[in-house]
């Protein structure tokens, strides 16, 4: 529902062109939601291939990992040097954050989601001078009865990115492996 709630925030138009900083579980759901919705081309960006591969898989059409790549010559080589029309950070560090400001088009959006830092710095120059609207996007606001239905039709799937089920007595360990960013782990579900 926080993917569901970012897009409707941003206001998507079908044939957009969009940049999502941060393949983690919103990013994975903002790709599957953002295809769904028709935008037309979808470039993601993030520093973890196995998470980029797992964009592939929901509907990204480029991943892009910015130490290996220059991000912003592959953004302009897939919107004819415009920029993204409209740009989702859901990391919410300095670096993701720019990335988005400075390959969004003159009078795009950039929809802030991640929040990890407190406080960043970024081009404010851009900003106004290429009159683009910088939003923030913070958890839901009515978007269970969609989800739920898109849930319902099938169009969205969850079952592959759920790692575990286990009882709500082992949480504590399974949060640590979680934290500890455990190999193949993605989302667990507690059960009581």
């Amino acid at each position: 529902a926080v993917a569901a709630h970012a897009i409707n925030v941003a206001g998507l138009k079908p044939g957009s062109n969009v940049i999502v900083a941060g393949a983690g579980m919103v990013g994975i759901f903002v790709i599957k939601l953002l295809k769904l919705f028709g935008a037309n081309k979808i470039l993601v960006i993030d520093i973890d291939q196995k998470k980029l591969n797992l964009a592939s898989e929901y509907g990204a059409d480029v991943i892009i990992n910015p130490g290996e790549s220059d991000t912003s010559d592959i953004i302009k080589k897939h919107t004819k040097n415009r920029g993204a029309d409209l740009s989702f950070e859901v990391v919410g560090i300095e670096e993701t954050v720019n990335h988005c400001v400075n390959n969004t088009r003159k009078g795009g959006t950039v929809v802030l989601v991640g929040n990890l830092s407190p406080q960043i710095t970024f081009p404010l120059q851009k900003v106004v001078t290429q009159e683009m609207s910088i939003l923030g996007s913070c958890a839901i606001k009515g978007e269970y009865e969609l989800v739920l239905e898109l849930l319902s039709e099938k169009k969205v799937d969850p079952a592959g990115l759920i790692s575990a089920v286990a009882p709500l007595s082992e949480g504590a360990d399974w949060f640590k492996r979680l934290y500890n960013k455990e190999k193949g782990l993605n989302k667990v579900i507690l059960t009581p």
